[in-house]
């Protein structure tokens, strides 16, 4: 079993789940957490983990946290060295990912209010930022708060996007099409 699939042995999805959608928990499908936002289907969240490779020690930034899911799965894989700052626009959400997250001993996540604009750039750069909802083009303020040779996972329009930032002025990009999210919101 890789790291991947430990973590996600170690951090079931019905702990992040609201009570109306746990019976579904199982189901290879998005599942509503409420506000109309969507906890992803387990494979794409094992997919796009697999492409962010988050390695044990590093600094991430989940950005669309929502009930604590992936965050939780971040703070797993970076370990206790590791930090992983998660940003959600719904205070609702807010507060439901650090209660959950807290409960599934995931301590080393910070949870924010989205402010403005895209991620959390006080505390830049990032080894890591996942997004977990759909942009209509690639950030350049995620793409500055990147370290270089950092990665990021993120969604655009049916796409998701694996960026590497080689140096400031390039980055590689390898798509992956076919993929649905609810739209990430400034």
């Amino acid at each position: 079993m890789n790291r991947i699939d430990r973590a996600l042995q170690a951090t079931p999805r019905i702990e992040f789940l609201p009570p109306t959608a746990r019976i579904r928990a199982a189901s290879d499908v998005p599942l509503s957490i409420g506000f109309g936002q969507t906890n992803s289907q387990p494979s794409v969240v094992r997919q796009m983990l697999e492409w962010l490779d988050p390695k044990p020690g590093e600094k991430i930034l989940d950005v669309g946290s929502g009930s604590g899911w992936t965050t939780a799965l971040l703070v797993y894989l970076v370990g206790p060295k590791g930090i992983v700052y998660a940003v959600e626009k719904i205070p609702q959400l807010v507060r439901i990912g650090v209660k959950n997250c807290k409960r599934a001993g995931a301590w080393n996540a910070h949870f924010f209010k989205a402010g403005a604009g895209y991620g959390l750039p006080r505390f830049a750069p990032y080894d890591r930022i996942l997004v977990s909802a759909a942009a209509t083009e690639l950030p350049s303020t995620l793409l500055d708060q990147l370290k270089i040779g950092g990665r990021m996972v993120i969604p655009i329009e049916n796409s998701i996007h694996v960026i590497e930032k080689v140096t400031t002025t390039i980055i590689e990009d390898v798509e992956h099409p076919g993929f649905l999210f609810v739209p990430l919101v400034p």
